[in-house]
Formats: structure tokens, C-alpha cells, sequence
């Protein structure tokens, strides 16, 4: 199968090339040239396998120039007991007759990042050795909160890899704090930046878009790839998650073989929603794709309105892994709604870029309506729904899951819809502890891992494993950038 630019369709790279490369050099973003179809056998086929063996069954689908063997043997290391604490990998927690969790942080970095950022980094190096490529690649991530750690836990010590991290100084929790600047590795490096997560991925675009800037580090024998979920081999990991988690039901017996299923996704840069409609594409019986936001809700007005615009004031919320405005993956929908209009989304991003805002409308729009619903959530209902599902259902979730179910609650009372739904939950509530501690009446104390100890004490339930050992760990990184100097952090870091 090949892979073209949202930017320009008249280009064709193979998978590994599109892995390698991460970002088009036109700006754009890799996608399929087709969506391989998932009929009745292949659900059927998948509803008897683990985790393990559905993930290599389906991403075989995409790539063709990769062997069964290779890609069982990734999947048996990427998912296997020594990372993932629980058996099924991404099982689903029931929550009421009509709804199921999916809980997506039993990885080693306990967030959603790591079913994607575990297997990415065994598909760049099968890649690297695809395209011939000798010089080192140089993994440049912009992260919100999460990707950051988990990126530089799937990287760490691989040959041929080398990999930095940008996050925004004051806009991740301290858990996500700690998890990044007492990250291990030779080959890793991390660096804050002043500003918001938006300011760190544009300026990680604009080292991407630079020539100047290449080719002085291709002299230096380094080229730039991405884990960002700019990175098609992180979008395609996190397509086998839905469909895994359909099979689930079915084995359930919760659902019949073709019976509709709502997926309601906390989104901020829309990979994670994205890969559910690119499920629903190959045929996965799902119904309407519910768009989660914060109050940093500009999916929720582009939605609703047709309407993107990033002009608005950026809130530092308790689910920082949302508070984006500029959400990348929205360019490969774009693409993909208007039946590959390159010309369109090559003017939307433009003007995104100039003015901060583009408006689709007619039969794009009427595709996206009918698709998607959008909702937003603010700090208090959040903490509200992590109280209530305590209190009512003695679950505990972290602020972006209750993000999710307090939305998907919304959409159930807007329209009547009452089919089966399935709410992501994208980290462990032990990342985010104050904001959990005080929606369950408990007041956080001053340190973050005396707040662990302190969830677990109130709740009876564990934290995990690898949180828990973040105490005593020597902080190796303290560096901070203005957001205009990334360049030079890169420069430095690959001296």
C-alpha cells in the first residue's frame, strides 16, 4: 500500500518511507491511498484472537512490505506482560448496562501513548533498514503531557535513533513533569518550553519545515522523523484498539456481530478519534464518533459550526493532554471528508496559518455533521463526574476520562440515542492525582508523590507500579527554551 501527502496527493511513498519521514516535507500529513476492508470473516477471525495477534493481523493490512512473522514479533514485544500490567492490554471496564470504558493506560507510561509509541519505534527501525537509510534519526516531539514520556520510553536506547521532547513549562501535571525530566536513556533529551503546547508544536513544525535546517543536520548525518501522532506509524497502532475493543463486547456477549456502537474519544489533537473513524472506514460497525473537549473547545464549535478558529483565549485546565487549538490530525479528516481535496486543505491550513481560522461548509460539512458530534466539559463538571462515578459506581477515572463520559452523557440526553457506547480513558487517575484527591473530598498534599500514597490510601486502589517507583529518581533535565530558540535546543542536543 502507499501513502500520500494530504498537501499533495500526487505523491506516493511506501509505508516505511512515510514511518521515516513522519511529516511530509510539503507540510502535509501521510494517509492511505485505500482503507482495507474489515468484513463479517475478519471480525470473526479477530473475536478469537489476544491483543497481540489483532494488532499484527490488522496492521498487516497496511503494511504490505512487512513480514506476518516481523510484525507478530512486534506485537508480542510492543504488548506483551513485561509492559502492559493487564492480560487483555486495553480491556473494558463496564459501567452501566449500556456502557463500557476502555481503559487505555496499562502501559509502562500508564497513558494512552504507549499502545502507539511502544510498537512506533519497531516499525522506524524495520523501516530505516527498508529504505537504507544510514544516517540517525533525530524523533523531535511536541507533547502536551503524555506523548512526551511515552515517546522517550518506547526510544530509549535505540540504535539509530535519537529523540527530544518540548513541553510547555507550566501546562502539564507534575506526575508528567517527573515522568519526563527523570527520563533514562543515553539517546534522550528533554527541554520545556515557555509558552503552551501549541507553541511547542509549531515551533517542532517549524524545524520540520525548514530547509536550511535539514540540510545542516544531514551534513551532521542526522535527519528528522516524528512520534507525534503527525506520524502515520503512531495513528495505526491506535486503530486496533477499537476494533479490539468491539471484538471484546462481542465476546461478551454484549453486543451482536454488526449491532451499532457509539465511541465517545477525549480529543485534543485528534489522532485518538481520528483512528476511530478510520475503524469505522474499514467497516467497523460504529455509529456516531463523539468528539470530547475541555473547555479549549474549538473541535466542539468546528463541529457544530463548520467553523475552526484557533482566536480564542487557551485554558490551562486539570486534563492538560487536551488543551491544544491547533489540532493536527484534523488536516488528514479534512482530507479525507472532501475526497482528497488537496487544493482545500492546502487553503485551510494556510489560512489557519495567517488568520487562525478556515470554515468548511456545504457537503463537507454535512459529512463531518453527520458523523461526529462535538461537546465540551468544564473544570467543575469534570471534577463532578470523577466524584459521581466514585461515589456511584466506585470508579475512579483521571479528569480527561470524566471529560469523555460526562460528554457522551451529554449526547445521550440531546438526542435519545440510547445504543451501546464505549468512552475512552486515556490515563491512569494516578497521573493526576490533585485534580482526582479533590473531586473525592480530599485534600492533595503539597508533593505529587506523597499524593500518590494518598489516592491510594482513599481509594484502595493501587497505583501503578511504575509511578510509584518515580520516587527518588534524580531529575536529569532542567532546561527551558523560549519558544523562538527550539532551533538551537535541537542544535545542541545533536552536537
Amino acid at each position: 500500500m502507499q501513502y500520500l501527502s494530504t498537501r499533495d496527493k500526487t505523491l506516493r511513498l511506501s509505508a516505511a518511507e512515510a514511518i521515516t519521514m513522519g511529516l511530509s516535507r510539503d507540510g502535509g500529513l501521510f494517509t492511505p491511498v485505500s482503507f482495507p476492508n474489515l468484513g463479517t470473516l475478519d471480525l470473526k477471525t479477530l473475536c478469537g484472537m489476544d491483543y497481540q495477534r489483532r494488532a499484527a493481523y490488522l496492521m498487516g493490512k497496511y503494511l504490505e512490505q512487512f513480514r506476518p512473522e516481523d510484525l507478530a514479533d512486534f506485537a508480542a514485544r510492543a504488548y506483551g506482560p513485561e509492559q502492559f500490567d493487564h492480560p487483555g492490554v486495553a480491556p473494558l471496564r463496564q459501567v452501566d448496562g449500556s456502557t463500557w470504558c476502555l481503559e487505555l493506560w496499562h502501559g509502562p507510561t500508564s497513558a494512552f501513548k504507549d499502545l502507539a509509541l511502544q510498537m512506533l519505534p519497531l516499525l522506524l527501525s524495520a523501516s530505516l533498514r527498508k529504505t537504507g537509510e544510514e544516517k540517525t534519526a533525530c524523533i523531535l516531539v511536541a507533547t502536551s503531557g503524555d506523548t512526551g514520556k511515552a515517546a522517550m520510553e518506547g526510544f530509549r536506547d535505540v540504535p539509530q535513533t535519537k529523540i527530544l521532547v518540548f513541553y510547555p513549562e507550566n501546562g502539564v501535571s507534575q506526575i508528567q513533569k517527573l515522568q519526563m525530566v527523570t527520563q533514562e536513556g543515553e539517546n534522550v533529551g528533554v527541554c520545556a518550553v515557555r509558552g503552551n503546547f501549541d507553541d511547542a508544536q509549531n515551533g517542532v513544525k517549524r524545524i520540520f519545515s525548514d530547509p536550511a535546517m535539514r540540510e545542516a543536520l544531514a551534513e551532521r548525518g542526522y535527519f528528522l522523523s516524528s512520534a507525534n501522532s503527525i506520524n502515520w506509524g503512531r495513528i495505526l497502532p491506535q486503530v486496533v484498539y477499537y476494533i479490539s475493543a468491539y471484538c471484546d463486547l462481542i465476546n461478551g456477549g454484549q453486543v451482536k456481530l454488526g449491532q451499532m456502537v457509539n465511541f465517545c474519544v477525549p480529543t485534543g489533537n485528534f489522532g485518538n478519534i481520528l483512528a476511530c473513524y478510520y475503524a469505522r472506514k474499514m467497516g467497523l460497525p460504529v455509529g456516531k464518533l463523539i468528539c470530547a473537549s475541555n473547555r479549549n473547545d474549538v473541535l466542539t464549535d468546528f463541529i457544530r459550526t463548520g467553523v475552526y478558529d484557533r482566536n480564542r483565549p487557551f485554558h490551562t485546565t486539570m486534563s492538560p493532554s487536551m488543551d491544544i487549538l491547533i489540532s493536527s490530525n484534523l488536516e488528514r479528516l479534512l482530507f479525507d471528508l472532501s475526497e482528497w481535496d488537496d487544493v482545500l486543505v492546502r487553503g485551510c491550513m494556510d489560512q489557519l496559518a495567517r488568520s487562525g481560522r478556515y470554515e468548511v461548509g456545504g457537503e463537507l460539512k454535512a459529512r463531518l455533521q453527520s458523523l461526529f458530534y462535538g461537546g465540551f466539559c468544564g473544570e467543575e463538571e469534570t471534577l463532578e463526574t470523577i466524584r459521581s462515578l466514585y461515589r456511584e459506581r466506585g470508579y475512579l477515572v483521571d479528569p480527561h476520562t470524566a471529560v469523555a463520559a460526562k460528554v457522551l452523557a451529554d449526547y445521550r440526553r440531546e438526542t435519545g440515542d440510547a445504543a451501546p457506547a464505549v468512552f475512552a480513558s486515556t490515563a491512569s487517575p494516578y497521573k493526576f492525582c490533585d485534580s482526582v484527591l479533590t473531586a473525592i473530598g480530599v485534600s492533595p498534599l503539597p508533593d505529587s508523590l506523597e499524593r500518590l500514597d494518598q489516592l491510594q490510601a482513599a481509594a484502595g486502589v493501587a497505583a501503578p507500579a511504575r509511578l510509584a517507583s518515580l520516587r527518588g529518581k534524580p531529575v536529569r533535565f532542567g532546561q527551558v527554551s523560549e519558544r523562538e530558540d527550539m532551533e538551537g535546543v535541537v542544535s545542541a542536543f545533536l552536537s
